[in-house]
């Protein structure tokens, strides 16, 4: 979005935000400050497939929550072995991006259950499953 976008009138971003000092909350979170948590998510590899946690189709929502960034995260698999890792790490990774004064929260969530036809057409050809037409649409809280 530019400055000059009608939609953008009076907010600013968390970060921007929490520069200023000003109290934070839900009227303050931009769609540029879930865009940014959402391409550092992109920067989370799955160390067993090296690929993207987005791509991979691990990531069931980003949104905002009283002023928290909040990522729905899931697993392959409920025994993942890399499941405490790989949540601080994409905790970590939208932290730097949208600023340490920021509160993020990773949820691990397990419904629905995580399953290769979640993964973009990217990374399904990368593991060897059938390209996919269309990729996996970034959903909230409300998974609609």
């Amino acid at each position: 979005m530019s400055d000059s976008d009608p939609t953008r009138t009076g907010a600013i971003s968390l970060p921007e935000l929490a520069a200023t000092g000003a109290p934070r909350g839900a009227e303050a979170t931009t769609e540029a400050t879930i865009d940014a948590a959402w391409e550092a998510l992109e920067g989370v590899r799955d160390p067993e497939l090296c690929l993207d946690v987005v791509s991979l189709g691990l990531v069931y929502g980003v949104f905002e929550s009283e002023g928290t960034v909040v990522v729905e995260l899931t697993l392959t698999t409920p025994g993942c072995p890399v499941s405490e890792s790989l949540a601080e790490h994409a905790r970590a990774a939208v932290e730097e991006a949208v600023g340490a004064s920021v509160p993020v929260e990773v949820r691990l969530v397990w419904e629905p259950p995580w399953d290769p036809a979640m993964m973009d057409a990217k990374a399904a050809g990368a593991l060897g499953f059938p390209m996919r037409a269309t990729a996996r649409p970034r959903r909230g809280p409300d998974r609609g």
